[in-house]
């Protein structure tokens, strides 16, 4: 049987991206699944993410699954379309699947963090920190998947194409969240 795009086959793919970070390893999988391997993938950390969502009531967990799924496809959409216009050769498979590599495991401890963390004091002094190592572990997959996925070797391109993709997707947030 074929696993190429299979669950199992994706999460120990994000183990290896997530453990052996390089333009490399993300070439080494772009080409495994595609846009609905990914979406599987993400859509599945999703629904996680509305479970632990529901502690904040059914809104909470709304906001939680619809905010992973959309995000998800804005920015990686803005991805393509940007790394297009800057040279970029890759197509929204690789790029889509690139990204739920790292996006998912990520967006998954992200929510579990959050949840354990606001349980005490500390743990919600300890949040901002969270926010910026997220952060930067985002950036940081997002440069290397870029490079990878749309075939850009060119930094100020990659630059272009990671920060125009993260503009585009904060203010699609922003319009989201005020018309809901």
């Amino acid at each position: 049987m074929n696993n190429v795009g299979s669950l199992s086959e994706m999460v120990n793919s994000s183990i290896v991206v997530l453990t052996k970070p390089s333009v490399s390893t993300f070439e080494m999988y772009e080409r495994r699944g595609n846009l609905t391997n990914a979406l599987m993938y993400v859509g599945i950390v999703a629904i996680l993410s509305a479970v632990i969502g529901l502690l904040g009531g059914i809104t909470g967990a709304i906001g939680a699954f619809l905010g992973v799924i959309v995000n998800f496809l804005i920015f990686t959409g803005a991805v393509f379309y940007i790394g297009k216009s800057q040279g970029g050769t890759g197509t929204f498979d690789e790029v889509a699947y690139s990204f739920a590599l790292f996006m998912a495991p990520l967006s998954f401890l992200g929510q579990v963090l959050t949840i354990l963390l606001t349980i005490t004091i500390v743990g919600i002094c300890l949040l901002p920190l969270l926010a910026i190592a997220l952060i930067v572990a985002y950036v940081y997959f997002g440069y290397l998947a870029v490079q990878s996925s749309m075939n850009l070797t060119d930094r100020t391109k990659v630059w272009l194409t990671l920060g125009g993709a993260a503009i585009l997707s904060w203010v699609a947030q922003f319009l989201i969240g005020r018309l809901v």
